[in-house]
């Protein structure tokens, strides 16, 4: 008898420790999330071959930010110290993918006025507007765009020249909220010369690479799920943003990448899903 209530006593005792130990790792994680992973940006380095790039855009270096979300989390301090971190990469381009301010949160883009403006890149700076810009204030977010230099390549294209050679950037205005005009940059679009296409919805890439006009897709809108199990897909993860929610892909003759973002939305924390910054290097 006594041996079995001792036996009961030792099962008590390693209950509670694993009980405690789960408890701890709860917390610790729960931490790391909130705290360290939102504010751990990771620099990611990208090496392409674009088959119809010229010789003359060998090595031409494009920074990607996507997913801003300018909000009560995302301070002028946080913004300051992402874009001096594009910066840093020396970009020939930068491009932003959509989604600079949250849905709703018009009243924090002067954060966005006092900030978008330090960005630096030697041929110029880029973006489309997201679906959350569509739910906050459209007009006043590409009007900060344009009074911080950065160009709204609303259904349009820019062209970057080295001597007689061109490199084309384009973009569709956003796809969740109907504004979308493919048809548009396609009719304009000259028929030589690598194509690099902004769409802030990555599973537009299957309307984009049917066309056989672009080299490059970069998109954001998926922030890849925010939280990420190993080996597991995102438990949550947007309309449009479902199919090509992360990293790079190869769509027929179309290369799409998706940026996981730099800010957050519903619960503000990240877990094995670090904020991004995309580097990429362009090969000819």
């Amino acid at each position: 008898m006594l041996y079995y209530k001792q036996r009961k006593k030792t099962r008590r005792r390693v209950f509670r420790f694993i009980r405690s130990g789960l408890l701890i790792l709860l917390l610790c994680t729960i931490i790391y999330a909130y705290f360290i992973e939102p504010n751990w940006i990771e620099i990611k380095s990208l090496q392409l071959t674009l088959p119809h790039l010229a010789k003359e855009f060998d090595e031409y270096k494009i920074v990607q930010i996507s997913d801003i979300h300018v909000n009560r989390w995302m301070t002028n301090a946080r913004l300051n110290r992402m874009f001096r971190l594009v910066n840093q990469q020396n970009p020939d381009s930068t491009v932003i993918t959509g989604d600079l301010v949250t849905h709703t949160q018009q009243r924090f883009i002067p954060k966005l006025q006092a900030t978008l403006g330090t960005l630096t890149a030697k041929d110029g700076k880029f973006g489309v507007l997201g679906n959350h810009d569509y739910g906050a204030n459209p007009e006043a977010i590409a009007q900060t765009m344009a009074q911080s230099g950065v160009m709204n390549l609303n259904n349009t294209f820019s062209i970057l020249q080295r001597g007689k050679a061109k490199l084309y950037i384009a973009g569709v205005d956003d796809v969740w909220a109907g504004r979308a005009r493919l048809n548009l940059v396609l009719q304009n679009l000259p028929s030589d010369g690598a194509v690099i296409l902004l769409a802030h919805e990555p599973d537009f890439g299957d309307t984009s690479a049917a066309t056989n006009r672009f080299d490059l897709q970069l998109s954001g809108h998926s922030h890849a799920g925010q939280i990420r199990l190993p080996f597991l897909k995102p438990p949550v993860l947007p309309s449009l943003g479902k199919k090509y929610y992360a990293g790079l892909y190869q769509l027929g003759g179309m290369k799409l990448y998706t940026n996981r973002g730099l800010g957050m939305t519903g619960l503000h924390v990240r877990f094995n899903c670090r904020p991004e910054i995309t580097v990429i290097t362009l090969h000819a």
